[in-house]
């Protein structure tokens, strides 16, 4: 079991992610913006943490550089809503990866690819993780 930090301005998100992950035996924190997040992580330990990329006040981005500064190898997992663009404009889940995120993904995500993302992130960072077990719906997006 893991204690894992979701941080998303989108409540029907964090209640959907919430729900996937208690379920799966994680311990789940959450958080609706970005200085709220980083106000609960330096008061916790955590094994993992979600950031939505777009968030009013800090966005992802920034609270994922701040988190970086306290604890460089905690794993991150980027999720957005933003359409990945097909020709131009950036692809903010790529730029999130370089910036130092372990992994991404794009709302809405299947129960199960929410599930695979933990268990890969906890397992390359060297915690275990309760099996991901098959759930139904799917995350909304905005």
């Amino acid at each position: 079991m893991a204690r894992i930090l979701v941080v998303d301005d989108d409540t029907a998100v964090l209640a959907t992610v919430r729900l996937l992950l208690e379920r799966a035996g994680h311990s789940v924190v959450t958080a609706v913006d970005g200085r709220k997040g980083i106000a609960l992580f330096e008061s916790g330990d955590f094994d993992l943490l979600f950031l939505d990329i777009f968030m009013p006040g800090m966005d992802g981005f920034e609270t994922m550089r701040l988190v970086h500064q306290r604890k460089p190898r905690i794993p991150i997992i980027v999720i957005s809503g933003k359409p990945i663009p097909p020709d131009s404009g950036p692809d903010y889940l790529t730029m999130a990866m370089k910036l130092g995120a372990i992994s991404s993904l794009q709302k809405p995500f299947k129960p199960a690819a929410l599930l695979a993302a933990v268990t890969e992130c906890l397992e390359r960072a060297g915690r275990s993780s309760a099996a991901a077990q098959p759930a139904s719906g799917v995350a909304s997006g905005r």
